[in-house]
């Protein structure tokens, strides 16, 4: 082989060795083992950088032999670690096959071992069981030498008990009979198993036939002792004799015991029937009490007597008044069904409260272990308790009850109707709640009470019905009753007829006239506003609702946990908690129509300002001044009156400024030509006709600014106790006033070039659509024309979503608030009917001039207002 080729297989072991990898388990099991620092051991071990960190630089090289014959040295070591490695490891496999084949030999005599151990055992076991033979030889014949005797003796107890059974009774020496006939019933059961047997076969039926002598002797005997005409006869038993007799039937077969007791319960209620018959007076329910004194009074009388003469597990007392019990309930059941119509809630109350007193008297004074053994269904299911046990034959009556309780809630809530008709806020800053609302609930509670002791099944969810049927009584005739109406205005047609009489008598001065008209119908469209008074008696309504509401609730939880399981679903008060929750809402929506109608005449006068002729900026307007002090004399009454009603409060706020604020935004869309000089033709018309009168705007813009600081003080105006509103309404009120500062700022802008304008339009308005675009230009008062381009301008280049036209994104109509209605004013007498008719015809006949005059006068909006008012003045 050539030097080239071995070197080259030099190279590939070299590689070779290179790439062999290791796991690392592997890996980590060398380092446990080796816990070598040497830079060699470790697995990311390079060569060349071990070679370069030896000599860093060339005058290192100068120790290169020393390196070299110490890695020489390392080496030696290395192989003689290997070799004595290996060579122990043939070393230790020698050892195992010998340790392996000593292992087998050990196991080899163990097993011979246990072998000879067993052999040995079973040897021992043979010689054991021949000792003993002889033993369990002797074992068995004792034990059949002992049963043998028992069954003599038992035999001879027998013969010889019968004979003596036989003397005893026919003495009727009771004490001395009863151990020997349980011995004799015993041993007689014990020799059941022989009854194959003639003379067993007899003696049996000679003990059956004294059991059967002694149950007839022993009943003819009680039954003898008790008839009233033994009294004197000589074959009377004696007490001992009577107490022994008993004992002796409880060893008797049951039957016997069970015909003595029904027998004397029968004797001892037998009186009670008779007195007590459904024909009887004093069996009616007024005397029900009669019926358990008399029971009370013959219990301590039976005890008195013979309490001690009848067993004590004979329950005999327990017995007699769980029959009086069924009786009086059978019986209470026909009388009331025959005389229904002369029960009365009173009545059927005192008999069921006298009864259940009873009931619980009877748990306490007996266990009740005798209520099973009743023969009554109803009974059974009672089990250990007389709860019931009389009282179940009221509950088909119980209507009677709920009725009244209907009867009387009637009668309660017409009379807090009433009292609602004179209802006065106390004067005191939070006056709290209605107190009649209070007094409704306590009697909810006392019915409850009531109805608990009486029953917790149907009538209880009868009484559910009422409940629900009433507090939807209280809140319609109590509550929805007294909300306050706003007033309207104090007019009559006949300021009508005077204002249509200026467009008759004086045609000459037609505008003059038609503007006293307008100023007229304007007035009498005021919203009408509450009083103080009025305002607090919202306040008053609604906090009593907001605890009407709360209590429901916690009546619903209430009759949940009281009711049967079998009605817990069905009881169900949301359509009455919605009703005050509708309530609640109602009075909040009177509060802020109310705020919102004190704002309305000056967002008008906002519209009567001359803003395109201020000459300069200076303090807020007289509009906002005026819708400061309808809010400083109007909010801190309903803050003060709603102090324990935070949330309704906040509620109110909330929905004032969404509200107030679009009719604001609104209104400065009307303002239209008042901010500006005139069309925005050309250059001429100055810094007008690019955006209008800068000072005008201005002076809104701070006006609005104005506005924005009230709407965020709202909560605590006039308090002196500053609070920060919640961050909700905050963020409705920066919102909406924002926008109201946007759209100002963009009537300030010029609309030329047009580009530029409509680019900061989208700006400073970017949730705007067309139909606001349109409004900013007309407010401009822009030519149409102009108008045409500047919205396909806006089309182009705003997004597609904005380009709708409905009503959510310009925010409202073009009216700033509703007209109220006059309808009713109109439709007063016949009078009055005559005087509108004359209104009407002089309102056709002037009016095409009205209309001539209307460009003039107002805008749009106005006049569709004018004309919503003749309409609703006008009979139909």
């Amino acid at each position: 082989m050539s030097a080239g080729d071995e070197t080259e297989n030099e190279t590939k072991q070299t590689d070779h060795i290179n790439e062999i990898v290791l796991s690392d388990d592997v890996q980590l099991a060398i380092e446990h083992v080796l816990q070598s620092s040497d830079p060699l051991d470790q697995p990311d071990f390079n060569p060349t950088d071990y070679i370069n960190q030896l000599f860093p630089n060339e005058q290192s090289l100068s120790n290169i032999d020393e390196v070299i014959a110490k890695m020489e040295c390392d080496i030696s070591l290395i192989d003689d670690n290997i070799r004595s490695v290996v060579r122990g490891q043939v070393n230790t496999g020698e050892n195992g096959r010998v340790a392996l084949a000593e292992a087998q030999q050990s196991l080899t005599q163990l097993f011979a071992l246990i072998t000879d151990i067993k052999n040995r055992a079973e040897k021992t076991e043979d010689a054991v069981k021949e000792i003993t033979r002889d033993i369990k030889q002797l074992d068995s014949a004792k034990n059949n030498l002992t049963y043998a005797i028992t069954t003599l003796n038992h035999l001879h107890m027998l013969v010889g008990g019968v004979e003596n059974l036989k003397q005893l009774s026919e003495r009727r020496q009771y004490g001395e009979v009863l151990n020997p006939l349980q011995a004799i019933i015993e041993v007689n059961q014990h020799f059941q198993q022989y009854s194959e047997i003639s003379q067993i076969q007899t003696l049996s039926a000679q003990v059956q036939q004294i059991q059967s002598e002694l149950a007839t002797q022993i009943t003819d005997d009680v039954k003898h002792y008790f008839s009233p005409t033994s009294h004197n006869s000589t074959n009377r038993m004696t007490i001992t004799q009577l107490k022994d007799a008993c004992q002796v039937a409880s060893v008797l077969d049951k039957p016997v015991k069970k015909n003595i007791l029904k027998w004397y319960i029968n004797l001892q209620l037998q009186e009670y029937v008779q007195l007590f018959h459904e024909n009887q007076d004093i069996a009616w329910l007024d005397k029900i009490d009669k019926r358990y004194a008399w029971v009370k009074r013959h219990l301590l009388e039976f005890e008195e007597k013979f309490g001690t003469v009848f067993p004590t597990d004979w329950e005999l007392s327990e017995r007699i008044t769980v029959e009086f019990c069924t009786i009086t309930r059978d019986e209470l059941t026909k009388i009331m069904a025959r005389r229904r119509t002369e029960i009365d809630v009173k009545l059927l109350l005192f008999a069921i409260q006298k009864t259940a007193n009873f009931e619980q008297l009877l748990d306490k004074r007996f266990n009740g272990t005798t209520l099973v053994e009743a023969t009554s269904e109803e009974v059974r299911k009672e089990r250990n308790s007389f709860n019931n046990l009389i009282g179940s034959c009221f509950k088909a009556y119980l209507d009677i009850y709920t009725d009244s309780i209907d009867r009387e809630l009637a009668a309660l809530l017409e009379q807090f109707a009433q009292q609602n008709q004179q209802m006065v806020v106390p004067k005191e800053i939070n006056p709290g709640v209605i107190p009649n609302c209070a007094d409704l609930f306590v009697f909810y509670k006392k019915c409850i009470v009531q109805c608990m002791q009486l029953s917790n099944e149907k009538p209880m969810y009868d009484l559910v019905l009422i409940f629900k049927k009433y507090l939807r009584e209280y809140a319609n005739k109590v509550l929805e009753a007294r909300i306050p109406k706003p007033q309207q205005p104090n007019t009559t047609t006949s300021s009508i007829s005077s204002s249509m009489s200026l467009l008759t008598k004086d045609f000459q001065n037609l505008s003059t006239a038609a503007g006293q008209v307008i100023h007229n119908f304007l007035k009498e469209g005021e919203a009408p506003r509450f009083s103080v008074d009025d305002l607090r008696k919202i306040c008053y309504i609604l906090a009593t609702a907001e605890y009407c509401l709360e209590t429901v609730q916690q009546l619903e939880d209430k009759l949940k946990e009281k009711i049967d399981s079998g009605y817990h679903a069905k009881v169900d008060l949301a359509d009455e908690k919605d009703v005050y929750h509708r309530i609640i809402s109602n009075c909040i929506q009177l509060l802020v129509q109310d705020l919102d109608a004190g704002c309305e005449q000056s967002l008008l006068l906002m519209t009567k300002i001359a803003w395109h002729s201020i000459s300069n900026v200076g303090d807020q307007s007289g509009f906002v001044n005026q819708i400061v002090t309808n809010l400083r004399q109007t909010v801190p009454v309903i803050r003060d009156n709603l102090a324990n009603s935070r949330k309704y409060y906040t509620q109110f706020c909330h929905k004032f400024v969404n509200s107030f604020i679009p009719k604001y935004i609104n209104t400065l869309y009307r303002l239209r030509s008042s901010i500006s000089d005139g069309p925005s033709g050309g250059a001429a018309t100055g810094t007008a006709a690019g955006g209008g009168n800068i000072l005008g705007c201005e002076q809104l813009l701070l006006d609005t600014h104005s506005l924005k600081t009230v709407l965020m003080d709202l909560p605590s105006i006039g308090s002196q106790v500053q609070r920060k509103p919640p961050a909700s309404y905050q963020k409705v009120v920066v919102k909406g006033m924002a926008k109201a500062e946007m759209i100002i700022k963009v009537v300030m802008q010029p609309v030329h070039p047009a580009p530029l304008y409509i680019e900061q339009y989208l700006k400073l308005l970017p949730e705007s659509n067309v139909v606001e675009f349109h409004k900013v230009l007309e407010m401009k008062n822009v030519r149409k024309i102009e108008q045409q381009q500047l919205v396909e301008g806006y089309k182009r280049a705003c997004p597609q979503h904005q380009q709708s036209h409905n009503s959510a994104g310009s925010g409202f109509g073009e009216n700033g608030s509703s007209v109220s209605s006059a309808s009713d004013g109109a439709a007063g007498s016949s009078h009055q009917s005559q005087q509108m008719a004359a209104a009407a015809a002089a309102i056709s006949g002037a009016g095409s001039s009205i209309m001539a005059l209307g460009d003039s006068l107002m805008d749009k909006g106005r006049i569709r207002k004018i004309e919503n008012l003749i309409k609703n003045r006008l009979p139909n």
